[in-house]
């Protein structure tokens, strides 16, 4: 690997899941276009997360990453933004309590647009075309004229994901993230749910403590932190040419920041040690994500994790675990033994859904409830075995209450999903699903830091 790093030294490398652009002179234009526009996020706070995955690193917090699969142009709208927002919000407070430890909150908003596709090219009748990888590149529409790459989609995603960070940081600073209006939320997914009673006891005992917090004037306007709260963006750096035109140089430091977003993370088909994405990701030093399927060889990881955080900074790498259902117990353990032998200092999540994707027999690409969580569980199970802290989920999900992922309190059949199906590319969990997998990971969580407390015991 070279020490030498450049803004665009990347363009010497392979790349692989980027589109080929007809008109590169339109391309650059735009990217000088984006050079100019202010930064989406700040240097300052991409160093307040790393501090915070630092925390969770040490077993001392837990990290809820979530969102959307893919950001639409055609759905960008402020009720969806504040229905994902208001859900998130939610399952944090269920795994704030559960954990007795603080949640980093990371959204998969205001940048996710660029989606890896398992073939360059699909046909439909005979007809072959570009794949649709996000709205950032080209349309889902199947049109010879809608696929082709455009440029210009490059700014429109700007616009959007600008306007999405200002109504996110108005709901975290406007009072919308109350930790009371939140939890009055959660009793009413309760009393509403099939499942309502199995949840009712841990909603009534946040209820209890804020209760008990208020009657000792501990409320919102005597206590900021119960009325706002921190919120985090974060994407996959797949279009590098947005990325870099994104990335800026923080005038304390002298570091190079990609201001697109606070963390980024490389794809499981976009991590060869010596491509263009890790090659562009080492110089920035924002809060990075791996994806680690099955096919992570644990010797491969190690190297990716030595070029893209030589000085072994904590809250720098998170290891985010996409195993499958069945082959949690299979890989996930020598992964994690290779980490460990090394003492490298990682954030371990993970994301259940990828692996778990299947086609329903009504020919809907769709999720398994059941898998999602089974594959929580057992990452939980792993870690418990290993001596390691199980240190975040990171999920794909909407505050609307669609039909893509099977089963669940609802019991969406198969027959259900073409009801609300309206994920431009994987399938979400819906409101409702997501709250459900918060209250049952929160017993994960809590039993976790029961066997944390233990072992700190007796160490001592």
């Amino acid at each position: 690997m070279s020490a030498t790093w450049s803004l665009d030294s990347w363009r010497d490398k392979q790349i692989e899941q980027v589109p080929d652009y007809p008109d590169e002179g339109k391309l650059k234009g735009i990217e000088e276009t984006l050079r100019g526009f202010p930064p989406l996020v700040f240097a300052g706070e991409a160093r307040n997360l790393k501090a915070r995955l630092a925390r969770v690193a040490e077993g001392k917090a837990f990290l809820m990453q979530g969102g959307d699969c893919a950001e639409s142009f055609a759905e960008f709208h402020a009720d969806n933004i504040r229905d994902t927002f208001k859900v998130l919000l939610q399952m944090a407070t269920v795994l704030t309590f559960a954990g007795s430890c603080p949640i980093v909150k990371v959204g998969r908003m205001a940048g996710q647009f660029a989606k890896p596709r398992s073939a360059p090219t699909e046909t439909v009748d005979g007809v072959e075309l570009p794949s649709y990888r996000g709205d950032i590149i080209n349309g889902i529409e199947f049109d010879k004229n809608r696929r082709e790459p455009d440029p210009d989609r490059l700014v429109k995603a700007y616009n959007q994901a600008a306007a999405t960070l200002n109504l996110l940081r108005a709901f975290a600073q406007g009072g919308f993230a109350d930790l009371h209006q939140v939890n009055r939320w959660n009793m009413d997914f309760v009393a509403d749910s099939p499942q309502g009673a199995q949840y009712s006891e841990l909603a009534d005992r946040i209820d209890e403590s804020l209760n008990f917090m208020a009657a000792c004037g501990l409320t919102g306007d005597a206590v900021p932190q119960l009325r706002e709260t921190e919120f985090y963006t974060s994407h996959e750096a797949l279009l590098l040419w947005y990325e870099e035109a994104m990335t800026r140089q923080d005038s304390l430091t002298g570091d190079w920041y990609d201001c697109s977003a606070h963390m980024l993370w490389i794809g499981d088909r976009t991590r060869q040690p010596d491509s263009a994405h890790v090659e562009f990701l080492r110089g920035v030093k924002n809060p990075i994500g791996i994806k680690c399927g099955p096919t992570s060889e644990p010797d491969k990881v190690l190297d990716l994790i030595d070029r893209l955080n030589p000085d072994n900074e904590a809250g720098r790498m998170t290891l985010i675990s996409r195993m499958g259902a069945d082959k949690v117990h299979e890989h996930l353990p020598g992964l994690i033994k290779a980490i460990e032998r090394e003492g490298k200092t990682v954030v371990w999540s993970c994301d259940p859904m990828h692996a778990n994707t299947i086609k329903s027999q009504s020919g809907y690409k769709t999720r398994p409830f059941e898998r999602v969580l089974t594959e929580v569980r057992r990452f939980f199970e792993v870690h418990e075995a290993e001596g390691t802290y199980a240190g975040g989920i990171h999920i794909e999900m909407t505050g609307q209450d669609v039909t893509e992922c099977l089963g669940g309190a609802q019991a969406i059949s198969d027959e259900a999903l073409s009801d609300r199906y309206h994920t431009h590319c994987d399938p979400r969990l819906n409101a409702s699903q997501s709250l459900e997998l918060s209250f049952m990971v929160a017993d994960f969580l809590k039993n976790q830091r029961i066997g944390n407390g233990k072992q700190i015991a007796e160490a001592s």
